[in-house]
């Protein structure tokens, strides 16, 4: 059964997403963000919920403390928050939360977001899997989180034979699909890949990339 890890201060709340989703995760929740880390670093969650406004606390520093700390920086940071407002929303998703959800939650929204979120970590490549430090330039296609079809350059940092971390402007969200071409003499259409995890720093994006067809060769096989 997938894990998750639920910090907020509001018993009632964490009471509810036990009900809700206990069922199908296993819920470890904590009204201690002094222990958010620790926790997550003893039971590994597929995804963690955070609140934003927590008693002598800022759920906004254990956000960026879970996706910049080595540890825990490829485990999906939703925010579950009372707060509303598109500069709110735009500064979680720089520090590098993957999804946002306000108060009362849509628990719909909620079950349909962490089952791709898991189905997709699933996917993960094995840590036996070869990755290589390559810089290759490629060009993605895809929507960005407004709906809009853009495409952008990338630079790879590693590569493996199911994947790739690359950086880049574009603004794809998390669990899109987005096409894949080597940059150069005709674009050579490698496949298709999903945006697995994004983090934002500094004016870039990095991503997390797992194929899903890979027609074309590929700079591993």
């Amino acid at each position: 059964m997938a894990k998750l890890l639920v910090v907020d201060d509001d018993p009632s709340l964490r009471r509810l997403i036990r009900i809700e989703l206990g069922d199908s995760y296993e819920v470890i929740d904590s009204g201690e963000p002094e222990q958010g880390l620790a926790l997550a670093l003893e039971h590994r969650p597929d995804a963690i919920l955070v609140d934003l406004r927590m008693p002598k606390y800022s759920g906004y520093e254990l956000v960026q403390t879970y996706t910049t700390f080595s540890q825990t920086q490829n485990i999906p940071v939703l925010i579950v928050s009372g707060e509303a407002g598109s500069q709110t929303k735009e500064h979680c998703k720089k520090l590098g939360a993957v999804a946002y959800f306000e108060k009362p939650i849509d628990f719909d929204a909620l079950r349909a977001c962490l089952a791709q979120i898991v189905k997709e970590r699933n996917r993960h490549v094995p840590r036996s899997e070869v990755r290589v430090r390559l810089n290759i330039l490629l060009k993605l296609r895809g929507l960005d989180s407004g709906g809009n079809a853009v495409e952008e350059t990338a630079t790879t940092e590693n590569v493996s034979v199911s994947g790739f971390l690359c950086n880049s402007i574009a603004d794809f969200p998390a669990c899109s699909t987005i096409d894949v071409y080597m940059s150069g003499y005709k674009d050579a259409h490698v496949g298709k890949a999903q945006v697995v995890q994004v983090e934002a720093k500094e004016g870039t994006r990095h991503y997390v990339c797992r194929f899903l067809e890979k027609p074309h060769e590929w700079v591993l096989q």
